[in-house]
């Protein structure tokens, strides 16, 4: 049984157990001291110890998270969208919360002032960072809590992926606005990315050596899943990729161009061509639903595009009905 006293106008929890120190812990209530103690009498009964909550209670969310960032995120392949994604969630209010007092109230409050500036998506990533660095800290570093809070908070439901494709004319506008563009590097960007189906991100690392035009394949090394995997190349891309190499025989990659680079010149290709809703995601959109209308099966698809799942690829792959009429009868 845990013992509460009144000691020097404040109220003093203690909890004893045989084979481990006594932990004790002063309140200004005696509500607040024997919540404590029944919390920590009830892991002890579960697990036959008593829990050190000292690491807890003197550590802040912002310091968990700066130590996860240090420690953990350079080891991921998205280690550069998480280090900024934790410097942001470490400059609100939540940050300066310590861990022991971390509440799913705290976390749900976190939740809905971000939905008012950032999408749901975001929010999601955001909560299972902060999860994930909790998880973390309990089984490796220490601190102990009796439950993650995070996990008990509902995530905001995310809507469906855009379905958005190139329509009539499209293909030549962008490309057309591509050739007044200052980017020369913006168009064959655009047409590789439409024939293969490659993520903006795994077009910029290519590398020449790991493209072999004899054969027609371009081979990644490291995929956003964490695979390797080979992209047949059509005609059109290997032309295209021959007239780079004879532009550039100098560079190593493929496209020496950063995500931000594309990103901004993107933004002012849409304006020129008029297509302010197309997204540069939306050509491997394009890409996908075009190995489906030219007969391929879903299994081969999903070895050129690199989809996992068959729910992922679906929701990439929108075919048009106009398209399905003649292979119908």
């Amino acid at each position: 049984m845990a013992t509460i006293r009144k000691l020097r106008g404040r109220w003093q929890a203690q909890v004893r157990r045989r084979g481990v120190p006594p932990r004790a812990k002063s309140f200004d209530s005696k509500t607040e001291a024997e919540r404590w103690a029944r919390d920590l009498e009830a892991e002890a009964d579960r697990s036959g110890w008593v829990a050190d909550t000292r690491a807890a209670e003197r550590t802040t969310l912002k310091e968990l998270l700066t130590r996860y960032r240090d420690e953990v995120t350079p080891g991921k392949r998205g280690a550069v969208s998480e280090r900024a994604r934790i410097n942001s969630i470490v400059r609100c209010p939540i940050g300066h919360r310590t861990l022991a007092k971390l509440t799913s109230s705290d976390v749900a409050t976190y939740r809905d002032d971000r939905l008012k500036s950032v999408a749901p998506a975001t929010i999601v990533r955001e909560l299972n960072t902060i999860s994930h660095a909790i998880e973390i800290a309990t089984r490796e570093w220490g601190l102990w809590l009796p439950r993650n809070p995070v996990k008990l908070v509902r995530r905001p439901p995310i809507p469906r992926g855009r379905t958005r494709r190139l329509k009539e004319g499209e293909e030549d506008a962008l490309l057309s606005a591509c050739d007044r563009g200052r980017t020369p590097l913006l168009r064959p960007l655009i047409v590789l990315a439409i024939e293969t189906g490659m993520r903006r991100g795994e077009l910029l690392d290519l590398r020449w050596e790991h493209v072999d035009l004899k054969l027609g394949v371009a081979h990644l090394p490291l995929t956003k899943n964490g695979d390797s995997r080979d992209v047949p190349l059509s005609r059109r891309a290997i032309e295209t990729l021959h007239q780079l190499r004879a532009s550039r025989p100098e560079v190593e990659r493929v496209f020496p161009m950063t995500g931000n680079a594309v990103r901004l010149a993107f933004e002012h290709l849409r304006v020129r061509a008029g297509m302010s809703d197309f997204h540069f995601h939306d050509l491997r959109h394009e890409a996908i639903s075009r190995l489906f209308e030219k007969g391929l099966n879903i299994v081969e698809v999903s070895a050129i595009s690199g989809h996992r799942e068959l729910k992922m690829l679906q929701r990439y792959t929108h075919l048009r009905a106009v398209d399905l009429v003649a292979r119908l009868g």
